[in-house]
């Protein structure tokens, strides 16, 4: 059972980190402000 919320929270920042991509980024299919980091997260570039 706890493996099942664990994809869901992790979808959930996934949607949301991509919306504020949406809002923020010239060309949120290459993002210059918001970069993912594999395996840790993400992180913001001035």
């Amino acid at each position: 059972m706890r493996g099942e919320g664990t994809y869901g929270e992790i979808s959930t920042v996934t949607v949301h980190m991509r919306r504020l991509r949406e809002k923020i980024e010239a060309a949120p299919s290459n993002p210059r402000h918001i970069e993912t980091v594999w395996g840790m997260g993400y992180r913001f570039v001035d």
